[in-house]
């Protein structure tokens, strides 16, 4: 045997190795369940094969336009106080179908040229119209429009998958729907309490800490009573409710007064970590960011001694005496089981959604179905590949051990690959891999027959062998080549399964090339090269 021979010999048994290493890993046991759970841990199904939760949700985009909006707002009242421009009322006609349109009343048309100055200065994104009877409109333009609106479906999918992945679920597909405007598709394979992922994923938990300027109050009406009817101005009143208690009933809902404007938001936490008090109660302790710690030390320092209430989702969460001034860190208590104020911390870390969100679809897989699948799949291809294999063997006699090696070997790398990846196993995938096996039979027998050929033209074994690789390589070549450009185009425009199916037939043709051009080569090598000169080839 040559020296080129033994590399190549070595060579192939080395990849063999190292993707049998990524199929198994190292098992604990090498008896039948070792290796079983060893490959269950290599190789991840699925929501078609494990069983899961399929959701697709929509994105309530007016809600993300709604607070900019309200953002523009409080910003031109600002700016208008400033400059000392009157005006009777800023509102939004009509925030649930058209949040982006805000009207400005009774501005003195004197002052229109310094409306359009704000305007322009200081909300560039927007238009201003004028009215009849002193009146503006102020519209978001329509490019601003339709990209805030994307960027919540963005941010929502990037949030959501923080959360699902925070969860601990196994190849989750989190991405944006095609078959319809702002929705998104979430694939959870082995999720065993959707109920508890629902309402994880649906949570905004945005967090605001504001002033207290009152209560709490037993009702709205008290709260105006105590005010004269009319409540202070930038001040909004507030519902005061646990996030613990909200499976009990509303009867014991509080309102609070508080300031409009927050003084730190979720957007300026660092982290936010479950924990308990000094009464072992569960309770949830954050830690803001460099400059949201500056300016929550300004804001508890500038008001010593008053009241400050944090909120979650528009609800007050608690109120507190600031005693002292605070720098950057805080904690949330609310008679919280562990489980809520783990949920909780995590949900603060994610960071809010920016918008909410509508479940429109809700199918759950059961893992029988899974089963099931797998069941059938593995038989399909099992059955396949061992018709394959014995048909090679009678129609190519000793050739055909040839290609039912090659044939192993390239399913061995095929699910290494996948081993080593982490890419998911999907039903569309087990059909990847059973076209696999027909691609790589097709190679063979390209090769075969050409050696076949030059056999018949009088060839001598190593000539028609060497030969029948050189004519076969670039029809082989091009039909591989024009599968994975088409398995390349499944996986741009396909979702879910179709994308699994384009990985498994992709990696498997690569694959297929090397196995059934190099490894089969070197099988062929090493059977003439233990033959004596003039003796002949099996291949049918």
């Amino acid at each position: 045997m040559n020296k080129t021979l033994t590399w190549k010999l070595a060579l192939t048994i080395a990849i063999l190795l190292f993707f049998l290493y990524g199929i198994f890993g190292i098992p604990s046991s090498w008896s039948r369940q070792g290796l079983l759970a060893s490959l269950q841990q290599r190789i991840h199904l699925g929501l078609d094969l494990k069983g899961g939760t399929h959701l697709i949700l929509q994105v309530q985009v007016n809600d993300a336009v709604k607070v900019e909006a309200d953002n523009a707002i409080e910003r031109l009242k600002a700016e208008l106080r400033a400059r000392k421009i009157n005006y009777t009322e800023i509102s939004q006609p009509d925030p649930a179908n058209n949040p982006d349109k805000i009207v400005i009343k009774g501005v003195p048309p004197e002052v229109s040229a310094d409306l359009r100055s704000i305007v322009s200065e200081r909300l560039p994104e927007y238009n201003l119209a004028s009215g009849a009877e002193n009146t503006w409109t102020v519209s978001m333009k329509p490019q601003a429009l339709a990209e805030l609106k994307q960027r919540a479906v963005s941010q929502a999918i990037e949030t959501i998958r923080n959360r699902i992945d925070q969860l601990g679920v196994s190849e989750p597909v989190i991405q944006e729907h095609g078959l319809g405007q702002y929705q998104i598709l979430v694939q959870l394979p082995g999720v065993d309490d959707p109920a508890r992922v629902k309402e994880i994923m649906q949570s905004t938990a945005m967090l605001e800490i504001r002033q207290a300027l009152g209560g709490p109050y037993p009702s709205e009406q008290a709260a105006l009573q105590e005010h004269g009817g009319v409540l202070p101005p930038d001040a909004v009143l507030m519902k005061g409710k646990s996030i613990g208690d909200r499976n009990s009933d509303t009867s014991g809902e509080t309102w609070y007064l508080v300031s409009r404007v927050s003084a730190v938001t979720g957007r300026d936490l660092r982290t936010a970590d479950p924990g308990r008090d000094e009464n072992g109660q569960s309770d949830v302790r954050f830690t803001l960011t460099g400059e949201g710690g500056r300016r929550f030390y300004a804001f508890t320092s500038a008001h010593v001694g008053d009241d400050l209430a944090v909120i979650l989702d528009n609800k007050v969460q608690e109120k507190a005496v600031i005693k002292e001034p605070i720098h950057d860190t805080g904690v949330i208590n609310g008679r919280f089981s562990e489980q809520e104020a783990k949920d909780l911390a995590m949900i603060l870390r994610s960071g809010a959604l920016p918008a909410g969100i509508k479940y429109l679809e809700e199918r759950t897989v059961g893992p029988s179905l899974g089963t099931d699948s797998i069941r059938a799949g593995v038989r399909a291809a099992v059955v396949g590949m061992l018709a394959v294999l014995i048909f090679m063997l009678v129609y190519y006699h000793g050739a055909g051990i040839n290609a039912d090696v090659a044939l192993i070997l390239n399913l061995i790398i095929l699910l290494g690959f996948l081993g080593f990846s982490g890419a998911t196993l999907t039903l569309p995938g087990i059909a990847g891999v059973i076209l696999t096996v027909g691609m790589g039979v097709d190679s063979n027998v390209l090769i075969f027959e050409r050696i076949r050929e030059e056999l018949h033209n009088g060839k001598t074994p190593p000539s028609a062998v060497d030969q029948g690789f050189s004519h076969a390589w670039i029809t082989i070549v091009d039909t591989h080549v024009t599968t994975i450009v088409s398995a390349f185009i499944l996986f741009i425009f396909g979702t879910g399964p179709v994308r699994g199916f384009a990985v498994t037939l992709t990696f498997g043709l690569l694959a297929n090339l090397f196995t059934a051009v190099f490894v089969s080569r070197v099988i062929f090598d090493y059977v003439l090269s233990r033959k004596q000169r003039g003796e002949a080839l099996s291949i049918g």
